[in-house]
């Protein structure tokens, strides 16, 4: 910005791409909830190659079908899984990864072109450059994370890495909770001082819905969603007998099935008791703080109900995936909460 850009200017100038950036916040959990209808119908190891800058366009021709299908049959899921799928077979489960990807893209072009216009602009100070330029930063890498991920199912095994696929899911938590932040920094939402106890159990709060999410993302890439289907034990045991079997001990936490589920189940009860003790805390302040923090605890119940139901019901894909999408609505409930407090002492 120059010098003698007038402090309206300024405001309306950071308006407008506080508001851009709540559209690539939007853009990104719409991309959350395709992946996650990708990989319930089975359909994120589709497509074995990875073209990105050449991969706009699917396949326009019943040859360039056909050499899909072939390297497709190359994969380890259809060799164990899918052998003997039709081409017609193959093209249904092709589109979900085809529009996931895409929907990548176009983000990317959503952010980088308005980003240079800005810039171009010189509507960006140094400060504001560097921030958005990492958060561009952490869509490429996060293009490459998905690679990385859909590699891993591609080599011995039919799915891929349950490490690979958390990352994946946490790296779009992360975009889009700093995108958000950066957002309402720029809209200058109003942020009111209140106790130290407020804001440090709305800042533990939001750490473990973020938590939660990443043991989420472990059970949902062991399929370990499967199998105790029952609430709250775990086929009549708090946890299961057979569980806790792997060495070394701390592998059960990543890669034992009944570890995973429970860890994840209680650490979601757990949440939610936080979510619960963070309205409490927020009855008493600012009437825009209520707001959120009514929204925060509306996001919780319906994420619990939605996870227990998908849990009782063996994970159906339209509830397993709005148990994703009702993610990601808790987590920016908790960012928006955070963002609109500062301690007493003015920090």
């Amino acid at each position: 910005m120059t010098a003698e850009t007038s402090p309206s200017a300024i405001t309306k100038q950071h308006k407008i791409i506080g508001l851009w950036l709540l559209t690539i916040c939007v853009m990104v959990f719409a991309m959350v909830v395709l992946g996650g209808f990708t990989r319930l119908t089975e359909s994120g190891l589709s497509m074995t190659d990875w073209r990105p800058v050449t991969g706009w366009f699917p396949p326009l021709t019943d040859a360039a079908w056909q050499a899909q299908f072939d390297g497709y049959r190359l994969s380890p899921e259809y060799q164990k899984i899918n052998r003997g799928m039709s081409l017609a077979e193959f093209k249904e489960i092709f589109w979900l990864e085809y529009l996931h990807r895409l929907w990548g893209r176009l983000i990317g072009v959503a952010f980088a072109v308005p980003f240079v216009i800005f810039a171009a602009k010189k509507w960006l100070d140094r400060p504001l450059l560097i921030r958005l330029g990492g958060l561009f930063a952490l869509g490429g890498l996060q293009g490459l994370i998905g690679w990385w991920m859909v590699k891993s199912g591609l080599v011995d095994h039919p799915d891929v890495s349950q490490y690979r696929l958390a990352v994946h899911l946490m790296m779009a938590f992360l975009i889009l909770g700093v995108g958000l932040w950066f957002a309402l920094d720029l809209l200058r939402t109003e942020r009111s001082p209140v106790s130290t106890g407020f804001y440090r159990i709305s800042t533990l709060t939001m750490g473990l819905v973020f938590l939660t999410a990443f043991t989420g993302a472990l059970v949902a890439g062991l399929n370990a969603g499967l199998i105790y289907n029952t609430f709250p034990l775990m086929m009549g045991e708090f946890y299961p007998s057979e569980g806790f079997q792997l060495t070394p001990w701390y592998l059960n936490f990543f890669e034992d099935i009944p570890t995973v589920q429970f860890d994840h189940r209680w650490l979601a009860i757990t949440t939610f008791v936080f979510v619960v003790l963070t309205w409490i805390q927020g009855r008493a302040a600012a009437s825009h703080v209520r707001m959120r923090a009514n929204c925060l605890l509306a996001a919780g119940i319906l994420q619990v109900a939605l996870g227990i139901s998908t849990l009782l019901l063996m994970v159906p894909i339209p509830l397993a995936a709005a148990h994703q999408a009702g993610a990601v609505l808790l987590f920016a409930s908790s960012v928006w909460l955070r963002h609109g407090l500062r301690h007493n002492s003015g920090g």
